[in-house]
């Protein structure tokens, strides 16, 4: 899957900071995104979900500003890594 295929969506303002990850081609879920207490996990959907991208950032509940368009970016590369083609 290309990385421009995905869109991110936004689902909690507060904390936790947290994403899902959309085919735009089916408009589908296809990964979820959350930072909480400093660990940032990106999984994508499966009978058990399957860990695809972790990181600790700076920000406890919520990216700092510096942070979150690189760990995003890195999220959503490691989620079409996960969708071969």
């Amino acid at each position: 899957m290309d990385v421009a295929d995905i869109a991110l969506k936004r689902t909690c303002i507060a904390c936790p900071e947290q994403y899902d990850a959309i085919n735009l081609a089916t408009n589908v879920v296809i990964g979820y995104l959350r930072l909480r207490h400093g660990h940032f996990t990106v999984e994508v959907p499966g009978p058990f979900g399957k860990l695809v991208y972790e990181s600790w950032p700076e920000g406890d509940g919520g990216f700092e500003d510096d942070e979150r368009e690189d760990e995003l970016i890195s999220a959503i590369e490691a989620i079409a890594n996960a969708y071969p083609d």
